[in-house]
């Protein structure tokens, strides 16, 4: 690209990130907000849900909701909070690992940017300031800050996600029974999931793996655990990724015959039985 910069990324440097999320995962699809943040029944601000009210409350009674059409039961109130807390979660963390993985920029996101439609699977976000590497075309537009290299843009990331989180695990705190070290490693697994699995749906899950060990590693509080990838070995002597998750999505408490293959409840017997089915 040219020092002149196109006018779409003057004007929209994340653009094409999300783009690209959209493109392989239908699902979420995220627009960008300038001054007037979206408005209607349908969305929520996560400074909403991170003030743990009224927004809140019919946030969850959604999840509740759910659980009982698909499970015919009721869940645990800590049980449906943790599904609404995944349920946003998993996406707002792809709001900054998606532009870092694939343009090199990490956006800060306060609550007071993001807005969430659950129901239409849409995210619309307020990019103020982002930071970039030396030599990106965006490090001239308002609000960039430049950076000196890798290990300090992965730095950003944590930071970022850490600002925008915080207040949420906050918020869902008093509905979970948890305390902070779990929402944080609640929060290390949103992180890993969600870019593990769009890495995979680009095409580049042995990159995204790569990239996640590097910002993980397992010694960067507030998070726990790392990215905790590792390889099992399958009947036909192949190599299998597993991670072991830092949280408990509760899932088991629905369906106790069951577990996430990534769950440390669920055996590696199991988890090769699980990977190799249909294979």
């Amino acid at each position: 690209m040219s020092a002149v910069l196109d006018t779409p990324l003057l004007l929209r440097p994340f653009t094409g990130a999300y783009a690209r999320l959209t493109e392989v995962f239908p699902g979420l699809r995220v627009s960008e907000w300038e001054t007037t943040p979206p408005t209607g029944p349908e969305w929520v601000g996560a400074a909403e849900l991170a003030a743990g009210g009224a927004a809140l409350d019919a946030f969850l009674a959604q999840d509740d909701a759910d659980a009982f059409a698909r499970y015919g039961q009721r869940a645990r109130p800590d049980v449906v909070a943790t599904f609404g807390l995944h349920r946003y979660a998993w996406p707002a963390c792809l709001l900054i690992t998606i532009p870092w993985f694939l343009h090199r920029r990490v956006p800060r996101l306060s609550v007071e940017d993001v807005y969430f439609d659950r129901a239409a699977g849409r995210m619309a976000v307020r990019v103020r300031s982002f930071a970039c590497l030396p030599g990106d075309p965006a490090a001239g537009l308002p609000g960039a800050r430049v950076v000196a290299d890798e290990e300090t843009l992965r730095a950003a990331v944590r930071e970022a996600v850490a600002e925008h989180l915080g207040p949420l695990l906050e918020g869902f705190r008093s509905r979970l029974r948890r305390g902070p070290r779990a929402l944080w490693g609640t929060a290390t697994d949103e992180i890993v999931e969600g870019l593990w699995y769009v890495g995979h749906l680009l095409g580049e899950e042995s990159r995204a793996m790569a990239e996640l060990a590097r910002l993980l590693p397992g010694d960067t509080a507030p998070y726990l655990k790392g990215a905790a990838f590792r390889e099992l070995t399958g009947p036909k002597g192949e190599a299998l990724t597993t991670r072991d998750r830092a949280s408990c999505c509760m899932y088991y408490t629905l369906r106790p015959e069951d577990t996430c293959v990534t769950c440390p409840r669920t055996c590696d017997t199991e988890r090769v039985a699980r990977l190799t089915a249909g294979g």
